[in-house]
C-alpha cells in the first residue's frame, strides 16, 4: 500500500489499494472502467472497487477540499448532485516527487454526460426536454441558495427518464453555498451559463451532432428562457381573495404542463396572501412517496394527480404533520369518493384512476363555474355523467375495485 492521507467520512479501505503513487494519466487500464466522459479541465478516471463506481479527479489540494466540502453539504440538503467520497493527499511518485491531490466521488449510475447524450443527433423534440431538465436542475440550486459559477452541459450529467432526461450537478469546484441568492447572483449565474452552452453547442454543430434544425444561439437562450419561466412560475406571489383551493390547482397544472414534476409543495396562506414552492424530482418519485404515505399503489402519473390532492387537502387543513395530514386525506376524501361509486359501477375504473377522473372532471366544472363547485356535486356528476358511460375495466392493483386498501 502507498503511504497517503485520506479525508473520508466513510472511507472505503479497498482505496487504499489503488496505485495513487501513479499519476492518474498513467494509472494502468486493469484498474480502469470505461465509462462516457465529459470534457474537464482535470484529468478523471473511473476505477470499480468491490462493485461500486468511483470517479478520481486530480487537483489542487484547496480546489479538493472546498470541492469535497461543498459535495457533502449539497448531499445534507438532498440537492441532485454526485456524491463527495474522499480526498487523497500527500501523494509521492515512486521518485518521491509530489503528485497532486485527487477528489473522489461516487459515479452516478445509469449517468451520461452531454457528449454520449448527443453521440447520435438528437432531435429537436429530445433538445427540448434535455433543456427542460438543465433548466429544472439550475431552479432547484439557485432555490437552495447554491451559485454554481460554471454552469454548463459539461459540468452536468444527464440519466434517461422514459423518454425525458433528470440532471445532476457533476462539477461544484466554482460554487458557493448561501443562505440565498441575490437576484444579481442569480443573473451572473445565467449568463455564465448562456455563453458556456453556447460554446459547446457550437462545438456539437462542428462535430455533426446538431439537429439541422437546432440554431446554438436558439439553445442558449432556450435554457434561459426555460430557467425564467419556471423560476417566475415557483417564485411568484400574488394576493388570492377567494378561491384558494381552485388558485393552488391552477399552479400545480402549470408547472405540470411545464413538463415538471412536483414532490411536494409548501404552501401558506398569510393576510390572503399566498406562497407556492413546488420541487422538481425524478419520475417513480410520486409512486414511492404515495405508497409510503397511503398504501395506494398507483402509476406515476396517477400519483401525482394524488399527491397534488394530498398537498392542497394539507394546506387547507393547517396540518403540519406530513403522516397525519395522509391518513386523514385517505379516510376523509379518497375512501368517501371511492366508496360513493354505485356497487354495479365499481368495475368500471380502478380507485386511483377514478379519484383522478373526478379530480379532473371537479376542476373542468369549476372552470366553467368560475368558483369551486366542491368535491361531492364534482362526484355525483361524475357518477351521473361520465362514469355510467364507461366500459368496464379489469382491477389491476391487487385488489378487487370494491375493496379499499388497508
Amino acid at each position: 500500500m502507498t503511504p497517503v492521507r485520506i479525508t473520508s467520512a466513510l472511507v472505503d479501505p479497498s482505496l487504499l489499494e489503488l496505485p495513487w503513487n501513479t499519476p492518474l494519466e498513467e494509472w494502468p487500464a486493469d484498474h480502469l472502467v470505461a465509462l462516457p466522459q465529459g470534457i474537464s479541465r482535470h484529468v478523471v478516471r473511473f476505477v470499480k472497487l468491490h462493485g461500486t463506481v468511483y470517479a478520481v479527479k486530480e487537483t489542487r489540494e484547496r480546489i479538493a477540499e472546498r470541492e469535497y466540502d461543498l459535495l457533502r453539504a449539497l448531499e445534507r440538503i438532498s440537492a441532485p448532485a454526485v456524491e463527495a467520497v474522499a480526498i487523497v493527499a500527500d501523494r509521492l511518485s515512486v521518485d518521491g516527487e509530489s503528485l497532486e491531490p485527487v477528489l473522489v466521488t461516487r459515479h452516478l449510475q445509469f449517468s451520461l454526460p452531454y457528449r454520449a447524450v448527443f453521440s447520435h443527433t438528437l432531435r429537436p423534440e429530445t433538445m427540448n426536454r434535455l433543456l427542460d431538465a438543465l433548466a429544472a436542475l439550475l431552479v432547484r440550486m439557485h432555490l437552495i441558495g447554491f451559485f454554481w459559477g460554471d454552469c454548463s452541459l459539461s459540468n452536468t450529467l444527464f440519466r434517461r427518464d422514459a423518454g425525458a432526461f433528470a440532471a445532476y450537478l457533476v462539477d461544484a469546484e466554482t460554487g458557493a453555498l448561501h443562505l440565498r441568492l441575490s437576484n444579481g447572483q442569480r443573473s451572473e449565474d445565467l449568463e455564465i451559463a448562456r455563453t458556456n452552452i453556447f460554446g459547446e453547442a457550437l462545438d456539437l454543430q462542428a462535430a455533426g451532432l446538431l439537429h439541422d434544425q437546432i440554431d446554438p444561439e436558439h439553445v442558449s437562450d432556450e435554457v434561459v428562457r426555460r430557467y425564467e419561466t419556471l423560476w417566475n412560475e415557483i417564485t411568484f406571489e400574488e394576493r388570492v381573495e377567494q378561491d384558494t383551493r381552485r388558485y393552488i390547482e391552477k399552479r400545480i397544472r402549470r408547472l405540470n404542463e411545464l413538463g415538471f414534476d412536483v414532490e411536494e409543495v409548501a404552501m401558506s396562506v398569510v393576510d390572503n396572501q399566498v406562497h407556492v414552492r413546488p420541487k422538481v424530482v425524478d419520475a417513480g418519485h410520486h409512486s414511492r412517496r404515495l405508497l409510503r404515505l397511503t398504501g395506494l399503489d398507483a402509476e406515476e402519473n396517477q400519483a401525482r394527480s394524488l399527491l397534488n390532492d394530498l398537498d392542497t387537502y394539507r394546506a387547507e387543513s393547517d396540518l403540519p404533520d406530513e403522516s397525519q395530514a395522509a391518513h386523514r386525506w385517505f379516510t376523509e376524501v379518497f375512501e368517501p369518493v371511492v366508496r360513493a361509486v354505485p356497487p354495479h359501477l365499481r368495475r368500471k375504473l380502478e380507485p386511483p384512476e377514478l379519484f383522478v377522473q373526478v379530480t379532473d372532471h371537479r376542476f373542468r366544472l369549476s372552470e366553467e363555474a368560475g368558483r369551486d363547485v366542491g368535491l361531492a356535486p364534482a362526484v355525483q356528476s361524475f357518477l351521473a355523467d361520465v362514469l355510467v358511460h364507461r366500459p368496464d375495466e379489469q382491477a389491476i392493483l391487487g385488489y378487487e375495485p370494491d375493496e379499499i386498501a388497508e
